[in-house]
């Protein structure tokens, strides 16, 4: 299992609106990414920054491709166009990146 943190901003207009959306995210969504092997998904949100956190369950050789297959999922596109719209990504993110990733510096069980 991998565990994985990220963050990316979030336009103070939008944090309800951004809510309302997570209260149940469609099921196309929840089923993909349950599919690309990502358990334990969280968002939290602080003064205009938000922070991801996931778990990556499958084989790690296969977590890009099953990646690539998330961002194909359908519906993914349109979820991803309104989550956009209401997103900054952080200025330091790695080229090809929305979320910028995180270093884990420390874990205990």
């Amino acid at each position: 299992m991998q565990r994985h943190g990220c963050r990316l901003g979030l336009r103070p207009e939008s944090l309800d609106e951004y809510r309302r959306y997570h209260v149940k995210i469609w099921p196309e969504i929840a089923d993909a990414i349950h599919a690309a092997g990502i358990r334990n998904y969280s968002i939290y949100h602080h003064d205009g920054d938000l922070f991801g956190y996931y778990e990556y369950v499958g084989p790690p050789a296969e977590y890009q491709d099953r990646l690539a297959a998330l961002a194909e999922a359908p519906r993914m596109r349109e979820w991803w166009d309104l989550m956009e719209a209401m997103q900054i990504p952080h200025p330091q993110r790695q080229p090809g990146e929305w979320w910028a990733q995180m270093e884990e510096v420390f874990h205990q069980d």
